[in-house]
């Protein structure tokens, strides 16, 4: 199994680039679209999870060939480009891992304060349950809002999805610990779509077990049965217990079966 903290160094050799003094990361594609009622996402390249769900996508997250090397000041006004033209209050770094290429997020951040609109920092939580004083970073932008998207709901579960080694598992209940320590406004999200509900039960408690106030933050995340999302999940042979559909009806175990018969490739 593989080793998060490894990869990440392995990672930022391909989609991390310094150019007088500035940090450059790679990045897909920019686009807007309906979540948080509106949002302008930047997608980047490169993640240190191989999640069984991501599908074809992982390789336009962890291929140097793939997307452009682009500077902070290019993101946040790319960004800021789509959320003015579409009324967007939020904006957000997406796609890959953000928090990989730190100084690249933490200057884009500091430029993003120039703005009138919230931040979203979606992350996966290794490295900020890993450092602690990246949390304290963080914590220095009042305008960010960090969303934590938890996989599995124990070392087993998040061994099987992530094919990282199950001990990087608290890693995810750190980064929370980590951020309420230095007062930065987050929430948890656990990807409930392969897990038992007395899994994600218990799962809730330990979120609870951290800050009580926490219990009412939890958001529940299911997958999107996208068709690169069916592709890999054929191929790591997993079936979802719960899962959107392209229509956003949230479908059960045996609908997703031959919904996935429907749209084979």
């Amino acid at each position: 199994m593989l080793d998060p903290i490894k990869l990440t160094k392995a990672t930022e050799k391909y989609v991390c680039s310094k150019r007088n003094n500035t940090v450059l990361r790679r990045y897909w594609r920019f686009r807007g679209g309906r979540w948080y009622g509106g949002i302008a996402t930047a997608d980047c390249v490169g993640c240190n999870l191989r999640c069984v769900f991501c599908g074809p996508l992982l390789t336009l997250m962890r291929l140097s060939d793939k997307g452009e090397l682009r500077s902070p000041a290019y993101v946040v006004r790319r960004l800021t480009d789509l959320a003015l033209v579409r009324g967007y209050k939020y904006i957000r770094v997406s796609g890959g891992e953000p928090t990989i290429c730190f100084d690249h997020l933490l200057e884009v951040l500091k430029i993003a304060t120039k703005y009138p609109f919230i931040f979203i920092l979606e992350t996966n939580g290794i490295l900020i349950g890993e450092y602690d004083w990246m949390a304290e970073e963080i914590a220095r932008f009042s305008n960010v809002h960090v969303r934590v998207s938890i996989k599995g709901t124990n070392p087993d579960e998040f061994e099987r999805l992530t094919l990282a080694n199950k001990s990087y598992f608290k890693n995810q209940l750190n980064a929370l610990k980590n951020l309420l320590d230095h007062d930065v406004s987050f929430h948890p999200a656990i990807v409930a779509s392969f897990s038992e509900p007395e899994d994600i039960d218990e799962l809730i408690n330990e979120i609870s077990d951290i800050a009580p106030e926490l219990r009412e933050r939890i958001e529940i995340e299911y997958i999107i049965l996208y068709k690169h999302v069916i592709n890999s999940l054929k191929k790591h042979k997993v079936i979802p217990k719960k899962a959107y559909n392209t229509s956003w009806e949230l479908l059960n175990e045996e609908e997703i079966k031959k919904f996935i018969l429907r749209n084979e490739i």
